[in-house]
């Protein structure tokens, strides 16, 4: 394999699968090259794939299916892989400006957790996403890929203090609402919610640290009628984000007698 001719360059990634290749081409970070594998047939994707990285131009290159085999270690890639400049973080002031709900994560480690949470809060149409600078995963390629490329059109801040950073939320007019167990948790499903929320999720196993959920105005728990105790961070978090999304439809639609 011709040393150089696939590896990312210095201060740039290599992200790949068609929908995540997709949907970085149609978000907001510079990309370099696109690669395809000898062989592969097209599809729409595909061709639109092909279409915008000319569009933003990038080079495109057809190279053996092994030498991408190579440097996604194995990785399901199905025959792409784009170069592209590493994750743009959103300015955490900024997104204090933007209306409506936030979701913070409280040091998830996990690449696959953390994406699939990140996809949906972008399905759910979160205002923004905060997490830690230290002891928490990044948006790596594998995160983008466990996202489905959701991640691409989300505002990801990067905080060094989440704790502060919960204060500057509270007072940009969030009611801070953690998801979490034990002692002075409510039900996620018969608690009002004031809103908007900026919902803290803790990490996988430990929950919330104790330090923020002392900075919580309410923490809310899922109710757990099965065998098992707890449910991971993503699913936990999935269904908090739509419990939120629904009652903000139900709120404006002016339902009688609805939650909010």
């Amino acid at each position: 394999m011709p040393q150089g001719i696939v590896l990312a360059r210095p201060g740039r990634e290599l992200l790949y699968g068609r929908n995540q290749v997709l949907e970085v081409l149609r978000g907001r970070r510079g990309v370099e090259r696109l690669f395809l594998a000898e062989g592969m047939r097209e599809d729409e994707r595909v061709r639109e794939i092909s279409r915008l990285a000319q569009e933003r131009g990038a080079e495109i290159e057809v190279i053996p299916r092994l030498m991408l085999d190579d440097v996604t270690r194995g990785a399901n890639h199905q025959g792409i892989a784009l170069e592209a400049e590493a994750y743009r973080y959103a300015d955490f002031d900024q997104m204090l400006e933007v209306p409506g709900s936030v979701l913070v994560l409280d040091h998830l480690q996990d690449p696959q957790n953390l994406g699939t949470l990140l996809r949906t809060a972008e399905a759910a149409g979160i205002a923004g996403v905060v997490m830690p600078q230290n002891r928490s995963a990044t948006i790596t390629p594998a995160v983008v890929n466990a996202s489905a490329g959701a991640v691409e059109h989300l505002r990801v801040a990067i905080v060094p203090n989440l704790a502060q950073a919960l204060e500057s939320l509270r007072g940009s007019g969030r009611w801070v609402v953690g998801l979490d167990t034990g002692p002075g948790s409510s039900s996620l499903f018969s608690t009002t919610i004031p809103t908007p929320t900026a919902l803290v999720v803790g990490a996988e196993g430990t929950g919330l640290s104790p330090l923020l959920r002392k900075r919580c105005d309410l923490v809310l728990s899922l109710p757990m009628h099965g065998k098992i105790a707890s449910l991971n961070a993503s699913t936990a978090g999935a269904i908090a984000l739509y419990e939120l999304l629904r009652r903000d439809e139900v709120a404006h639609a002016d339902v009688p007698g609805a939650l909010t």
